[in-house]
């Protein structure tokens, strides 16, 4: 059955307008709950997925976060810049990256859990 027709359709009116307004409404939340911490909520997925197990490469977080490879890499950049994250070759497939945390990265996913929750 189709809710929405040619004649009814109103973007603003539509279930993923709100969606995405209400996602973006978190986003914003959660940034400024991050600040402290100097990440952003995109940022914080990365540390978690990682610290957690749940990914190790660009590709795998990619995936699982629902971020496209360009932004992915921006986002790592940013990470390694802050001295949160490292990136090594495969020793068995150099084309694969994997992604460590460092100490500091540790530290500051470990403090995630204290503020995210909020």
């Amino acid at each position: 059955m189709k809710h929405y027709t040619p004649d009814n359709f109103q973007l603003t009116q539509s279930i993923g307008f709100h969606l995405n307004k209400a996602r973006n409404s978190l986003l914003m939340d959660m940034d400024s709950a991050l600040r402290s911490l100097d990440i952003n909520a995109q940022q914080m997925g990365i540390l978690l997925s990682l610290t957690r197990g749940m990914a190790s490469t660009p590709f795998e977080i990619s995936k699982l976060l629902g971020i496209d490879s360009g932004l992915m890499t921006r986002m790592l950049d940013k990470l390694e810049e802050k001295g949160l994250l490292e990136r090594s070759r495969s020793i068995d497939d150099r084309r694969v990256v994997n992604l460590t945390l460092t100490n500091k990265g540790k530290h500051v996913a470990e403090e995630i859990p204290t503020i995210a929750p909020e």
